[in-house]
């Protein structure tokens, strides 16, 4: 089995150095892999999801939109909401008035389309109003990340270990991207070709040139764009208000079955207890902020969880996910996730 593995690689770094540029200056080896399973993978799709935050004060849902165009009435005048430009009109009609109640009445029927692209057609105000129940009782998603938009197309090179295929594919949209992730299976590996030029919430457009820059600006994205921070969160009151599992750590490789089974619980005198098996250990966290960057420590004792003992840089988190990523000795990955009740 082993020279079968061995040769699966020689190809896989053949393949995806010899589809790059020849230019010596760009990050072309198989280390710019990932997989269906991968932090950037799961993130590019989430970038090329449907824009859904941007019509909240017509649907109220950061997981659909309203497809245009159709019309709302505000406060007894008629709105055309034929491009997203016309949101603002919407807004401006709410706030021209402190006195009115600012009901903004949808004619339907109108068709809703979900950040995967699913799209419905909602026939009246009971069923459309069912649809936002149901998608708020989901409150912690991963949703769009908002606030940094890909400039097509891009070319991205293939590889399937399964019937050892290479090629190549381009993707001129969002939707096309979203669709090509999402039908990636286990055993196929890709590799984004750079440069890729991106334009981010502020109209500045830059070139990406490997995966961690592109995670870099995913993360400034997930950072400051208002359009992602719509509910601010208290990193501590978050940590210290459940108990977590281990959903991914990766370090060189995947090595999340390691931790299968453990349950976390953090205390605010910064001692956590980590139990699997009835069997705990008792540990010490720390989190700061430094410049600007939410730092998260572990320390515990033990050969198996002291692997967990870095330097954490907290890359994203909401009441039922915690993200961290350290990229000081190659890129280190930490997810933890609300244990279930």
């Amino acid at each position: 089995m082993f020279p079968f593995q061995k040769y699966i690689s020689i190809i896989l770094v053949l393949f995806l150095c010899g589809c790059q540029s020849d230019s010596e200056e760009q990050d072309t080896t198989a280390p710019g892999t990932v997989t269906n399973a991968s932090p950037l993978t799961t993130y590019l799709q989430r970038v090329a999801m449907v824009p859904t935050v941007q019509d909240n004060v017509i649907d109220g849902s950061t997981y659909c939109t309203i497809k245009l165009p159709y019309t709302v009435t505000v406060n007894s005048a008629t709105i055309a909401v034929n491009t997203t430009a016309d949101y603002q009109k919407v807004i401006d009609n709410i706030n021209a008035d402190a006195y009115d109640d600012d009901v903004v009445k949808i004619t339907f029927p109108v068709t809703m389309v979900y950040y995967n692209y699913i799209q419905k057609v909602i026939p009246n105000e009971t069923e459309f109003k069912d649809l936002i129940d149901y998608w708020n009782m989901y409150p912690d998603l991963l949703s769009k990340i908002n606030g940094l938009n890909i400039n097509y197309p891009i070319t991205i090179n293939t590889y399937n270990s399964a019937n050892q295929i290479a090629g190549s594919v381009s993707i001129a949209s969002d939707q096309a991207f979203f669709s090509f992730i999402k039908n990636l299976n286990a055993s196929q590996y890709i590799a984004l070709q750079y440069p890729i030029s991106v334009t981010d919430y502020n109209n500045q457009t830059k070139a990406i040139t490997n995966n961690t820059e592109f995670e870099n600006a995913i993360k400034y994205a997930i950072d400051y764009c208002p359009e992602n921070n719509i509910t601010p969160l208290d990193f501590t009151a978050t940590l210290t208000g459940a108990s977590w599992d281990i959903t991914y750590y990766f370090a060189d490789s995947d090595k999340t079955a390691l931790y299968n089974g453990y349950c976390l619980v953090f205390a605010n005198d910064q001692s956590v207890v980590a139990t699997k098996n009835g069997i705990s250990e008792t540990g010490q966290w720390q989190s700061s902020v430094q410049y600007g960057v939410r730092v998260f420590q572990l320390t515990f004792s033990s050969p198996e969880l002291a692997k967990l003992n870095t330097s954490w840089k907290l890359f994203e988190f909401n009441n039922s996910i915690i993200r961290f990523r350290n990229v000081s000795n190659g890129t280190q990955y930490l997810y933890f996730e609300k244990t279930k009740s």
